[in-house]
């Protein structure tokens, strides 16, 4: 078997096969007891219901089977025994709605008819005339009551076997269901691990929205494929084997007949499977798309609103979301025209051709089959086509679960970096670049045989105009990329040896526009590790200065903030992800256009914060601001992805080159970013 969807959803499902197995178990015994209902009925009717048409025997005692008629007592001569002595033979004899009693033995097939107390008998090879006697309903019901009882125990016998049936389909049901459930856990938990193990790139690629949508949307469809049509499915194919063979007991070739209705159904599946797998397949990515705009417009909400563009984005909304509605459509338009209509069809046909079968006249004592049996056959004749009708109907779900599951497994095929967490201990923080080339995409080099070195405890900064290669620097460090050409030295060794998450896991990042998680102030601070205490935390923030307006908070370090803490100020939220690289304590420090965004005098603030997280570990700081880097140890002028000056803030100045002309334009800009 290739290593296809399919397959990969019964591994899933595999992983769970000791409940799913008892679950099928229990539901083999519920269909097997729920489908003894016919053949009871059966039973009913043919030994004790029109069981009264036979042969009778006048004896001489009586028993529980004797019935008392004209003073004499008759036995059926199915319920005869050896040791009952046989006076004389009778009939009774059915003619239209009424029963007749026969002082002699004579056919019991044949066609009859009752005239003048005279009843004719019209068999193939000869014609009889007998007087008969009508029975009245007061004595007929003395014929019945020796049934009463078995028909009594059958009943209760078939309501015992039902109330069991339904306990095994409860257990059956549950087991299935918490199977279903539990595997949807592990996919959701397995999706969202593997995302983490990503490579940046592939985030760069796939917008936020749509990524979501295949951890939640996609997902739970998956979870309807388990929970709603994979216990539709095992139940209509065990009912229909069920049948089946209920059918072949009571009838081979009306049985043979039946089993036509399994190629159809199967052409079926299999033509709706091509028409709707490709409808479901757009479906689905438009609902991924529709995520992905529903997530740009609400993150860009306010410059949507402050350049006017609500009606453009409702419109570039509209598009995608008349592309679902279309193939949606067609979806339910297929579905319409089919399902109940095949199912229709099949129905018709099936009774067509048990009619067909039957024909006039084979019902009945000579006939083909007694009425127990036509009964029975037409009752899991309509049994049959309940289970697909149920099956029909999940084809829709069938299909856009099988989609979904693509769209997931295409994110679980991703090839992930790996995650090697074990304990690393704290290097120095000694940085060295090797003659290091790094494209983004190939032949499109943004860093070109990058060479320095940065000794642990130095500030390096970083600067350069927009594209110049700042960032790349930091991305390659923390491993984000790997370079294509030359190599990362940490310590002396080689940051490729090691694994990324041992790489960062003496680093730590300062962004320019800090992300602030849904939580708490303290939460934010802590990222929930448990190595980092409260009072550790508490002690970050103090040192940054953020007690200050924390302090002013009704929750103080408790104080609730939003994702992306839109209700603190970007000085404040600079200060809490200052404190949160302070609390984990790194070797290496990234500040990355840190103080870019901040007003004049909350730059004050945070450089007082900047000098309490520098002390005693590398740093490195991507500048907009020169005035903010004129302490450190070693400038990089960055241009086009190489370094063109290099040097201490007096040397770069005293040299009047590239770096001479930024800060002279910055100081003839005061305030401004001026790069």
């Amino acid at each position: 078997m290739k290593n296809s969807t399919e397959r990969k959803l019964f591994h899933y499902a595999w992983l769970f096969r000791k409940s799913i197995f008892i679950g099928l178990v229990c539901l083999v015994i519920a269909v097997a007891l729920e489908l003894t209902g016919p053949f009871i009925a059966k039973k009913m009717i043919d030994q004790h219901i029109i069981g009264i048409e036979n042969k009778w025997y006048q004896v001489g005692e009586q028993d529980e089977h004797t019935v008392s008629y004209q003073g004499d007592l008759y036995k059926r001569s199915d319920r005869w025994k050896n040791s009952d002595e046989v006076r004389s033979t009778h009939t009774i004899l059915q003619v239209g709605r009424h029963y007749y009693f026969v002082d002699e033995e004579v056919p019991l097939q044949g066609t009859r008819e009752w005239q003048n107390g005279r009843l004719t008998i019209e068999t193939s090879n000869q014609t009889y005339t007998v007087l008969a006697e009508k029975i009245g309903l007061e004595q007929l019901y003395r014929f019945f009551r020796p049934e009463m009882p078995p028909m009594y125990w059958l009943l209760g016998l078939y309501a015992g076997l039902l109330l069991v049936a339904a306990v095994f389909q409860f257990i059956h049901t549950f087991l299935l269901q918490k199977s279903s459930n539990r595997i949807i856990r592990k996919m959701r938990d397995d999706l969202f691990s593997h995302i983490h193990t990503l490579p940046i790139q592939f985030f760069v690629h796939q917008p936020a929205g749509k990524i979501v949508a295949r951890v939640t949307n996609d997902t739970e469809a998956i979870r309807e494929l388990y929970v709603k049509v994979m216990a539709t499915f095992v139940t209509s194919f065990f009912y229909m084997g069920g049948i089946y063979i209920a059918l072949l007991l009571l009838d081979v070739q009306l049985a043979l007949l039946s089993l036509l209705l399994i190629p159809v159904l199967a052409i079926w599946m299999k033509l709706y499977k091509g028409y709707a797998g490709k409808y479901n397949q757009v479906v689905r990515t438009a609902v991924s798309d529709m995520n992905g705009k529903i997530n740009e417009a609400i993150q860009g909400m306010s410059i949507i609103q402050a350049f006017r563009q609500e009606g453009n984005t409702s419109q570039e909304f509209e598009e995608l979301n008349e592309r679902h509605f279309t193939y949606q459509r067609k979806l339910i338009r297929l579905s319409a025209l089919t399902s109940f209509n095949l199912v229709n069809v099949l129905r018709n046909l099936a009774f067509v051709a048990f009619i067909w079968y039957f024909g006039a006249g084979s019902i009945g004592p000579e006939g083909i089959v007694t009425a127990g049996v036509l009964y029975a056959f037409v009752d899991y004749l309509n049994r049959l086509f309940q289970p697909v009708t149920d099956l029909v109907n999940q084809l829709p779900q069938l299909e856009e679960a099988r989609v979904a599951a693509g769209r997931v497994f295409e994110i679980l095929n991703e090839k992930g970096e790996g995650f090697e967490n074990r304990s690393k201990g704290r290097y120095e923080g000694n940085i060295s670049f090797n003659q290091v080339t790094f494209a983004y995409e190939k032949g499109n080099d943004v860093l070109k045989d990058i060479s320095f070195e940065v000794k642990a405890g130095e500030t390096a900064a970083f600067v350069g105009h927009t594209g110049s290669g700042k960032s790349s620097i930091m991305n390659l460090l923390f491993r984000f990329y790997d370079p294509q050409k030359g190599s990362i030295q940490i310590n002396g060794q080689t940051t490729t040896e090691w694994s990324r998450q041992q790489v960062r896991s003496h680093m730590g990042i300062v962004l320019q526009d800090p992300f602030i998680f849904s939580g708490t102030i303290l939460s934010n601070v802590t990222m929930r590790d448990e190595r980092i205490s409260r009072e550790m935390a508490v002690k970050a923030l103090k040192s940054v200065g953020a007690d200050r307006f924390i302090e002013k908070l009704p929750g103080k370090y408790d104080e609730p903030v939003k994702e992306k803490g839109d209700t603190l100020s970007i000085g404040e939220r600079q200060l809490i992800s200052f404190a949160r690289a302070l609390a984990f304590d790194p070797a290496i420090l990234i500040l990355d256009e840190a103080t870019a965004n901040i007003d004049t005098e909350t730059e004050k603030l945070i450089q007082q914060a900047l000098d309490v997280v520098k002390k005693g570990r590398t740093t490195l700081v991507i500048a907009h601001r020169l005035s903010t880097i004129q302490q450190a140890d070693q400038i990089f002028v960055m241009n086009h992805g190489t370094i063109m000056e290099q040097g201490t803030h007096p040397q770069l100045i005293h040299n009047k080159g590239e770096y001479y002309r930024m800060y002279q334009m910055q100081q003839g800009t005061v305030g401004k970013n001026v790069v």
